[in-house]
């Protein structure tokens, strides 16, 4: 078993391009508050198809960064979301496997009748991963965040309980927390149950490590935890108040800041922003579909592609990049852009050669977003 540090952190990166960016920005964040990220490159199996990527590429990109940037400590890459339908292509090239058997959870009747196929299922994936790696030499999530309801701190104490008797060594748990985990925007939600509910996890935790003998590293992990900066500071106090550790799980906030980065850059790079967004506004039902159940785009808010068109870089950048007090911010707009991604991808290499033009702009944007406005706000810093 691979062992997590106390603190990891999912960076997603639909493109393969940022991967000595991202370093560069948790090195940033380690240097400034004196604790240790372990890099999670992640990418999950809906991404690559929607894109035509292999999770060979995601190893060849965390392996690259870390070899540019001199980085000697651990570091990791993550089968995201995967099942026994497509776990295979990962084992290859990922050390750190996110079980996701949130298809298996029942809708109704006790706890056993929901969660025992789940858990069932998650011992016979884990064993397949070991079988084909030929011992277990990664770490081990399990994932039921995508689903209606969240678990209760009992649940969690029956889910652990039957995953210790799996004999699955499980570092990582992603339970489903009330409110809605939007992608690329901020959480929605009762802010003060949504502490209660964390800190009652965190103590479910804490019950399975002594009285299951779960691995000592076990830690909650937060999906969809990008750009959720009000829970942040909640997270914080509670993990420094019980002295635990936590994963969080970025997706396409690279993307997006790869967006804001070539508008900010202006000229053809800003066109090809707006190019992105007028295909977006016509396809967007095709691009919502796969993410209906964690995206909520007020339609009348977005701009026509014609308006978008008369914005010059500095409008793109504020209307795009996250921040909740700047007025130009909007919120349906960042979530079209969020599943946009695909066409970017038909554009082949004239939007992977304008990355590689801009990569400095890009980059100042993606270590900002992932020091300052996500890091920081963990340590009460913001």
């Amino acid at each position: 078993m691979k062992r997590l540090p106390r603190y990891s952190f999912g960076i997603g990166d639909r493109f393969a391009r940022e991967g000595l960016n991202q370093l560069n920005a948790l090195v940033a964040a380690e240097e400034r508050f004196k604790v240790r990220f372990a890099p999670v490159w992640n990418k999950s199996n809906r991404e690559h198809t929607i894109i035509g990527t292999e999770p060979k590429s995601t190893r060849e990109e965390a392996d690259a960064a870390v070899r540019r940037a001199g980085y000697e400590g651990e570091y990791f890459c993550d089968a995201d979301h995967i099942t026994l339908a497509n776990v295979d292509r990962f084992i290859p090239y990922c050390d750190f496997f996110t079980l996701d058997v949130a298809e298996e959870i029942g809708s109704s009747g006790s706890r056993e009748e929901r969660y025992s196929g789940a858990i069932a299922k998650a011992g016979e994936l884990y064993r397949h991963i070991v079988e084909a790696r030929g011992g277990d030499d990664f770490a081990t999530e399990i994932s039921m965040d995508e689903v209606d309801e969240a678990q209760t701190p009992e649940d969690i104490r029956y889910i652990l309980t039957r995953i210790a008797e799996e004999g699955i060594p499980v570092q990582t748990f992603a339970p489903k927390f009330t409110g809605r985990f939007n992608k690329g925007v901020d959480y929605v939600g009762d802010l003060a149950k949504f502490e209660r509910e964390f800190e009652e996890d965190i103590l479910a935790l804490r019950w399975a490590v002594k009285e299951l003998s779960l691995p000592d590293t076990l830690k909650l992990s937060v999906h969809s935890g990008s750009d959720k900066f009000s829970i942040y500071p909640v997270m914080g106090r509670i993990l420094e108040r019980h002295s635990q550790g936590i994963h969080i799980k970025t997706a396409g906030t690279t993307w997006l800041e790869e967006i804001v980065g070539l508008a900010a850059s202006g000229g053809d790079s800003l066109a090809l922003a707006k190019r992105i967004y007028a295909c977006a506004l016509e396809r967007r039902e095709e691009l919502s579909a796969p993410y209906a159940t964690v995206i909520d785009i007020d339609e009348g808010a977005l701009p026509s592609a014609q308006e978008v068109e008369t914005w010059n870089a500095e409008r793109f950048a504020r209307t795009l990049r996250h921040d909740e007090g700047d007025p130009m911010y909007n919120p349906s707009f960042r979530q079209l852009m969020h599943v946009s991604f695909k066409i970017a991808a038909e554009m082949g290499g004239k939007f992977t050669d304008a990355l590689e033009r801009n990569s400095a702009a890009i980059g100042a944007e993606i270590r900002a977003n992932i020091c300052d406005r996500h890091i920081a706000r963990l340590f009460g810093a913001s």
